[in-house]
């Protein structure tokens, strides 16, 4: 079995209290569960839909058309009706009588679930009742959603629901409900989530950002977990105070890190060049969405990796990573900030709207409080120095307010941290601190390889494009393509000279990309890893699907 189901209406009609009511029952009853959210930059109005793909076995991405479409609106109806499989399923909220398809199902979910503001508990009870789950399970869902509101609220909500559930008999439409046969985990997280966890348990003791989507579900999360992990949260006037506050509080030993989206960013770059300098230890989550400008504020794209790059005035070391799962978001977060405070550089997590929204049940993650190794020198010498020379360009860290005089300047500086300048100087701690990157690359994390031993096609994707391309690399598979991929989650710095070995055993490559460049793949080339390559990109603002990439590779091969 493998069903998407889509919710689409307004925002205001209920569409997420829908989704989620389904994703959190579906859990429960050993389903594996997928989903994504697509939402205007509007409080009220527009389209925005809810996909929610389930399945008896793992999944890892989202398909283009759907299964069942509930269409709360005219708009929902007229873009997302084309989409809808043709042996689909399409329940239409309207008051007009209306000749359609075969499964087109004229509806008025307001007269018929008994208010405007429960036409979501209805749907849920059409699902559950196309699904053959019991008006137990329903009322348990709803009662679970509706949890912190007042009883005459949730009874009426049942009852919206039950009369959902009870319609759906009327309509004749069913799908069989195939369930796993182990039992599937039933923790539900979203990558925003995720990170905000990992972060939480790794020791981040100082959280400064000015909220901006989608970036802000992580900021969101710390600030509820603040009292749990002893984390301080602080809402600046904007990204420039943000940074800075992040460089401030981890040069006073708290691990600090700032969550932003591109435009934010933009305003960081004075900030990250001085943790640059300073050689401080500062993790920055960059949630991407479609440049430039404003652009598409509430969509996804992987449009800032040069961004993220060559972000600063100057040169100074960096990492970036780019997970591609949950548990990546999870594991990646916590080696951010294992890295950054082990090389005492600036670190960037990047991510972007897809994978910050999208919620999968996995296995449930640790949440013990385990804090990292935060590499400070507990008993400096008497003629300490900042910033001395060592081979591996990292140099002894004290805390402000030791027994050593710690002195910090985002001047080019001596070993001792005065401003200098000495010509000779500069160059010995520009070397020292660009030293860093040998040991970030010999720390490098490897990418996944995944799919035949011997293809004749390559794909190589990062970040959120990782599920699909799993995805497609099984389909392709099982209609006998020889086909692998590639998923980088460490996209700087790379071992070039132990990736071109890699690449060497493939002669048709194709990059992935939520972007027009080929930004990854352009990197790949200016380090001599590859020497060409095929683009599969996208940067409509929507994530990439299975069907998507299969027909980007058939059009190649025609």
């Amino acid at each position: 079995m493998d069903l998407v189901i889509r919710i689409a209406g307004e925002a205001g009609q209920g569409v997420v209290s829908a989704g989620d009511m389904l994703v959190n029952a579906f859990a429960q009853v050993d389903l594996h569960v997928f989903t994504y959210r697509s939402y205007m930059s509007r409080i009220r109005g527009g389209l925005n839909w809810y996909d929610i793909r389930i399945s008896d076995r793992k999944i890892f991405g989202m398909t283009k058309d759907s299964d069942i479409l509930f269409a709360l609106t005219d708009d929902a109806l007229t873009v997302l009706y084309p989409v809808n499989k043709t042996d689909g399923v399409v329940f239409f909220n309207t008051t007009e009588p209306s000749s359609f398809d075969t499964g087109v199902h004229a509806i008025d979910f307001v007269k018929e679930s008994g208010h405007s503001i429960m036409i979501n508990s209805f749907a849920v009870g059409i699902v559950f009742g196309m699904l053959d789950m019991s008006a137990e399970s329903l009322t348990a869902a709803i009662k679970k959603e509706f949890s912190d509101k007042a009883k005459d609220i949730i009874d009426k909500n049942i009852e919206a629901a039950s009369r959902g559930w009870q319609r759906c008999k009327k309509c004749g439409a069913a799908f069989k409900l195939e369930l796993s046969p182990q039992k599937t985990p039933n923790f539900l997280t979203s990558g925003a989530k995720a990170i905000a966890l990992s972060a939480a348990r790794s020791g981040i003791k100082f959280v400064a950002s000015y909220p901006m989507t989608p970036a802000t579900a992580t900021f969101t999360w710390l600030a509820g977990a603040a009292d749990k992990y002893n984390i301080v949260v602080e809402q600046a006037e904007d990204e420039i105070a943000a940074v800075n506050m992040i460089c401030g509080a981890s040069y006073a030993g708290a691990p600090s890190m700032a969550a932003t989206s591109g435009g934010g960013f933009a305003l960081m770059g004075e900030g990250l060049s001085l943790a640059g300098m300073t050689e401080t230890p500062i993790v920055v989550l960059i949630a991407m969405r479609p440049g430039p400008a404003t652009g598409l504020p509430t969509r996804t794209a992987q449009e800032d990796l040069r961004f993220a790059l060559h972000a600063g005035h100057g040169e100074f070391p960096r990492a970036i990573y780019a997970p591609g799962t949950l548990e990546q978001c999870y594991e990646l977060t916590r080696t951010a900030m294992e890295t950054a405070h082990k090389h005492q550089t600036p670190v960037i997590i990047l991510t972007d709207q897809y994978l910050q929204d999208h919620i999968e049940n996995i296995e449930p993650l640790d949440e013990a409080y385990a804090p990292i190794d935060r590499h400070i020198k507990e008993k400096p010498k008497s003629d300490y120095k900042r910033y001395a020379e060592s081979e591996s360009g990292v140099s002894p860290r004290a805390l402000p307010g030791s027994k050593s005089l710690v002195i910090s300047d985002s001047d080019e500086h001596s070993e001792a941290g005065h401003l200098v300048e000495d010509f000779e100087i500069r160059i010995t701690q520009q070397n020292k601190r660009m030293r860093k990157l040998n040991g970030m690359t010999a720390e490098a994390i490897e990418p996944m390889r995944y799919g035949t031993a011997k293809p004749e096609k390559l794909l190589v994707c990062w970040g959120s494009t990782h599920g699909v391309c799993h995805e497609v690399i099984d389909i392709l598979i099982s209609k006998g393509e020889k086909i692998a991929m590639l998923h980088f989650s460490q996209l700087w710095p790379l071992d070039s000279e132990k990736l071109k070995e890699q690449f060497s055993h493939y002669s048709e490559v194709y990059a992935v990309e939520g972007n027009f460049t080929g930004q990854f793949a352009s990197i790949l080339k200016e380090l001599g890893i590859i020497k060409d390559c095929k683009l599969i990109s996208r940067y409509d603002g929507l994530p990439f699907t299975t069907d998507y990439i299969i027909e980007e590779l058939e059009e190649y091969d025609n």
